[in-house]
């Protein structure tokens, strides 16, 4: 099989991070600072995806602005050539970082909000005060002159809110948001029950981001993410396993996707251990779900097995037990059925959140006791 370089990386640098956000898609078991890729190690990762093919990479986390060394990564990120795109919650970011952010070479900003009122938005985040700094953030970034995407991810806690969420996009001097449903893999399917929206609430919100892309055009771009659990069909996940993009853990394992650990049996080479480019041909995990070999039907034989590629394999492991299944948010998968149940047993649930924490021996702590 001929095998296209990788356009995109993304480098989860930490998986510390202030916030302890319901939805996020970090894994259970949370990686320690102790086992974080060095500086010099980073660097050449993105040395390597250069030189590879990738042309945009993404600094993630957790929360990167937790590493110490975050300028010096996005510098030589720019020095190896890639466009370097900073997604972030803005906590531990001030007008001096920012700066030596922007003149290390940094491109973009992707910006995380949780809601629009300031209450309800610290709520989420479950860190008191997180919504008037990030608002400040905001603010100093479109100073510099820095691109602003405002990330807002979707939910049964702030769904009403999204008009209100685009406008203070615009507000905020954001060039661009995206509205985008949770995605229930780590934590946000830990706490799906809590999360999921009724299909009433998601076809308002549609109607709702189709009305203000009409009205704001020219104001700011929208970029809708449906919610797979009120699909007909599923997503391109990845655009294709292993086809545009890979993930890199702050340990140094290499994914396919940033979900894709969940699957058992797969085997991740480290870039501690081998080169980048070896990794994206040969690894193992990245081989599993190419192409479409692997598939059974009704994907084997379906004409849209080239436009989606089978879906998610993650979802369809967390679904029906067997990554090989059909993405359960086709139409045409058995299992399909399974995404109306989950919906309705959320919607009879109160589902209290299980907030996003580091553990010792099996007891939550609170996340910025977590790496002491």
């Amino acid at each position: 099989m001929s095998i296209a370089p990788p356009l995109g990386l993304l480098a989860e640098l930490t998986h510390r991070c202030p916030l302890a956000c319901p939805y996020c898609s970090n894994p259970l078991d949370l990686e320690r600072r102790s086992g974080e890729l060095d500086t010099a190690t980073w660097i050449r990762v993105f040395e390597e995806a250069a030189a590879l093919g990738v042309l945009q990479l993404h600094l993630s986390g957790g929360e990167p602005a937790a590493r110490a060394d975050l300028v010096e990564l996005t510098r030589g990120a720019a020095r190896a050539g890639l466009y370097t795109n900073l997604i972030t919650s803005g906590i531990g970011l001030d007008g001096a970082r920012l700066e030596a952010l922007a003149g290390a070479g940094l491109d973009h900003v992707q910006l995380s909000v949780q809601h629009v009122r300031a209450e309800e938005a610290d709520l989420i985040a479950g860190f008191a005060g997180a919504h008037a700094r990030k608002r400040g953030v905001a603010r100093e970034l479109v100073e510099l002159g820095l691109p602003l995407t405002i990330n807002a991810v979707i939910h049964r806690a702030n769904i009403a809110a999204v008009d209100e969420l685009v406008r203070e996009a615009v507000d905020l001097g954001a060039r661009r948001i995206e509205v985008a449903h949770s995605q229930y893999y780590g934590w946000a399917l830990k706490n799906r029950a809590a999360l999921l929206p009724s299909a009433a609430q998601v076809a308002e919100t549609r109607a709702t981001v189709e009305r203000l892309s009409a009205e704001l055009l020219g104001a700011i771009v929208i970029d809708y993410v449906a919610p797979d659990y009120f699909a007909r069909f599923p997503k391109p996940c990845m655009n294709g396993w292993g086809r545009r993009s890979m993930n890199v853990t702050p340990s140094g394992r290499v994914l396919p996707c940033h979900a894709a650990e969940t699957i058992p049996g797969l085997t991740f080479w480290s870039v501690r251990e081998r080169p980048l480019a070896a990794i994206w041909r040969e690894s193992p995990a990245f081989n599993a779900f190419r192409g479409s070999e692997w598939m059974r039907e009704p994907c084997r034989s379906c004409p849209r097995k080239e436009i989606d590629f089978g879906g998610c394999r993650c979802q369809a492991f967390a679904i029906t037990g067997d990554p090989r299944n059909a993405d359960p948010a086709c139409a045409y998968a058995p299992a399909h059925g399974s995404m109306d149940a989950a919906v309705a047993a959320a919607q009879a649930s109160a589902g209290a959140f299980a907030y996003r924490r580091y553990t010792r021996s099996g007891e939550r702590v609170p996340a910025a006791a977590a790496e002491s």
